[in-house]
């Protein structure tokens, strides 16, 4: 008889630990528009640093009257098809923010276009700027079809 209470006893304690258990497990979650957008900043930081930061600078300050900076100007945190051009097509001369840039930026034809959006979501995201993320889609909008 003690055998048969014992064992239904750990019959319920077992089933009964299981729904626990079973009820507090969380489903896994997707990954958030943070997590993305965070992952593309990385990505993007990477890219950064091969190419960009050679006229750039690490800090984004660019080089006066010849490279602008990354910092807070219309160019970095305003039109995202503008930004996303200069790196597809280049840029000479420019005027940004009542300041003149004259070096040549050529376009960086060897970025895939993931990593166009990645640096450009980098730049809109580093240096004190703080914008919306810059997409594949918008990227593959714009630039043109082999």
């Amino acid at each position: 008889m003690k055998k048969i209470l014992y064992s239904g006893l750990l019959f319920i304690a077992f089933f009964a630990l299981k729904t626990v258990t079973a009820q507090t497990k969380k489903p896994l979650a997707k990954p958030s528009a943070t997590t993305n957008i965070n992952a593309s900043i990385q990505r993007g930081k990477a890219v950064y640093a091969t190419l960009c930061v050679a006229c750039h600078q690490v800090d984004g300050g660019g080089v006066p009257n010849l490279n602008p900076p990354l910092i807070k100007t219309s160019y970095v945190l305003g039109d995202k098809k503008r930004l996303i051009n200069i790196l597809l097509n280049g840029m000479q001369g420019v005027d940004i923010d009542g300041e003149t840039y004259s070096n040549v930026m050529p376009p960086v034809s060897q970025f895939s276009n993931q990593q166009i959006a990645d640096v450009l979501t980098y730049v809109r995201n580093s240096f004190g700027n703080k914008a919306s993320a810059v997409t594949l889609t918008e990227v593959n909008s714009l630039r043109p079809k082999k």
